[in-house]
């Protein structure tokens, strides 16, 4: 599950770090992307011929509403992802996510987020109904550390299979290959952050610092 995120960077910093040209004014940077809120992406545009930093809503179109997850293990073969995984992939930029430890009635908020300050890559899909045009994020199942607060976590990309994740004509399984557990200790860190973050309506850098007071219970 990602149910919640950052995404804090400039269209200029994003066009910077994904070498890609800006088609749409990007969203204000949040600390609580919430599903439904539009959010930037990176695709790749016939239209231009490159990369494009784009902005489309987070979930894709469901019966049940937005799907704002597809699994990685489903994803090359259920008929709501299939088309999108095979001709429609793009990356969502984050600075991290949220999950929550719950110790009976009480829960401790989380932050996954690179250690050295990075920009993270989620591999995710896109579609376009009518007008609109939205996005889901890939999960897989946790790994190394992160299994302490959550058995999912987005598949996360490294830069190195950007252009293969991005490239239309490959639609192979392999392309949803999860990172290594060791690498990925070594990318994140999961810190304890304040309740705050858990009201969609609350915003700001100050939700990505450490918690004042952590539940010990869910300390590692």
């Amino acid at each position: 599950m990602c149910g919640r995120y950052a995404t804090t960077k400039s269209e200029a910093d994003l066009s910077r770090l994904f070498d890609a040209v800006p088609v749409a004014e990007a969203p204000a940077a949040s600390w609580n992307v919430a599903p439904t809120d539009p959010v930037p992406v990176i695709r790749v545009s016939g239209t231009h011929a490159a990369r494009v930093v784009d902005t489309v809503r987070w979930g894709l179109p469901g019966h049940k509403g937005a799907m704002i997850n597809a699994r990685a293990e489903t994803v090359d073969r259920l008929p709501a992802f299939k088309s999108s995984f095979e001709r429609r992939r793009c990356l969502v930029p984050a600075d991290g996510w949220y999950e929550w430890v719950r110790d009976g009635k009480r829960k401790q908020p989380f932050y996954m987020t690179p250690r050295d300050g990075s920009v993270l890559a989620f591999a995710g899909l896109w579609t376009r109904r009518e007008d609109t045009m939205t996005c889901g994020v890939i999960t897989t199942a946790a790994l190394g550390g992160l299994v302490r607060v959550h058995d999912r976590m987005p598949l996360i990309l490294p830069p190195e299979r950007w252009d293969e994740w991005l490239a239309a004509e490959s639609a192979d399984p392999g392309l949803l290959r999860p990172l290594t557990p060791g690498d990925l200790d070594t990318l994140i860190e999961v810190r304890p952050v304040g309740a705050a973050v858990g009201n969609v309506r609350n915003n700001g850098p100050q939700l990505t610092a450490p918690a004042a007071e952590v539940l010990e219970d869910v300390l590692f």
